[in-house]
C-alpha cells in the first residue's frame, strides 16, 4: 500500500535514511513483506503525534492491526530500544560529546489519563489524578533512564527504580554528577553515594529561591523541562 497523502509527521528521505538501516532486513525466504516498513514507521508516529487509537488510523495507512503487530514485535525484541540508543548516540557524536554523558538531570512530570486503561495514580501535590514519567536525561536533554508510573508515586521512589534500571542495563560508567530539585533530597543523595558505580556519583540539588515568584528558569533543570516538553507535544497520552 503506498500512502498518497502528505502529514506532518511523515520521514524526510534525510530521516529515512538514519532509520532504514536499523530496522530488519526482508527475508529471502517465505512469504514476501506485504507493506513497506516506510509506511509502518509513519502510521506509528501518526498515531503517536494525533494521539488517535489504533482503530482510527487513516485508511492511507497499512491496516491497523499490521502496524500495531510491527510495533509490539518490535518493543518486545528490543528494536525501539536499539533504535532509540543508535540515533541518541549519533546525535551526542555530532555535537562532539562522547557516547556516554557524565551529568544529566533529574525529574517527574504528572499528566492526565484519560479513559485508557493501564497503572494511574492520584499526585495529590499537582492534583492530578494519571501517570507520572520519572526521567533522566543528559545535558542535551536525551532521555537515558525512563519510568513510567502511577500518578502517586514519590518522585524519590521512582528515582530509585530509574536508576536502578540504568544500572542494571549500561552500569552507569561515566556517570558522576545528576542534578534535581529539592523533591529529591535526603535520604536520596546518601542513596545516590552509596551506588556501586566506576565513578562516584553525587546527587546535587538545585533548590528555588523563595524569594522569587511565579515561573522561574532554574539552572541545569530547564533542560529536562524542554524534554517533558517533547514529550507532551508527541506523545498522545
Amino acid at each position: 500500500m503506498q500512502n498518497d497523502t502528505s502529514y506532518p509527521t511523515d520521514l524526510t528521505d534525510e530521516q529515512w535514511a538514519l532509520l532504514e538501516p536499523l530496522l530488519p532486513q526482508p527475508k529471502h525466504r517465505g512469504r514476501k513483506r506485504k507493506y513497506a516498513l516506510r509506511h509502518i514507521i509513519q502510521a506509528v508516529l501518526y498515531l503517536l503525534r494525533a494521539g488517535c487509537a489504533w482503530r482510527l488510523l487513516p485508511k492511507t495507512f497499512p491496516p491497523w492491526s499490521s502496524v500495531y503487530g510491527y510495533f509490539r514485535r518490535w518493543i518486545q525484541n528490543g528494536l525501539w530500544q536499539h533504535i532509540h540508543d543508535t540515533l541518541r548516540r549519533t546525535v551526542r557524536f555530532q555535537d562532539a560529546r562522547q557516547e556516554e554523558p557524565r551529568a544529566g538531570v533529574l525529574d517527574s512530570q504528572s499528566v492526565k489519563l484519560g479513559d485508557q486503561g493501564g497503572v494511574s495514580g492520584y499526585d495529590a501535590g499537582k492534583q492530578i489524578k494519571g501517570r507520572k514519567r520519572h526521567v533522566l536525561v543528559d545535558t542535551l536533554g536525551l532521555v537515558w533512564g525512563l519510568v513510567i508510573t502511577g500518578a502517586d508515586l514519590q518522585d524519590r521512589d521512582g528515582a530509585v527504580e530509574v536508576l536502578c534500571r540504568l544500572l542494571a542495563t549500561s552500569g552507569l560508567g561515566r556517570w558522576q554528577l545528576i542534578w534535581a530539585d529539592s523533591a529529591y533530597g535526603g535520604q536520596l543523595e546518601d542513596w545516590v553515594a552509596q551506588l556501586p558505580t566506576p565513578r562516584k556519583l553525587r546527587l546535587e540539588i538545585v533548590r528555588r529561591c523563595d524569594d522569587i515568584k511565579g515561573f522561574k528558569v532554574l539552572p541545569r533543570r530547564w533542560v529536562v523541562e524542554r524534554t517533558f516538553g517533547w514529550l507532551v507535544r508527541n506523545a498522545g497520552d
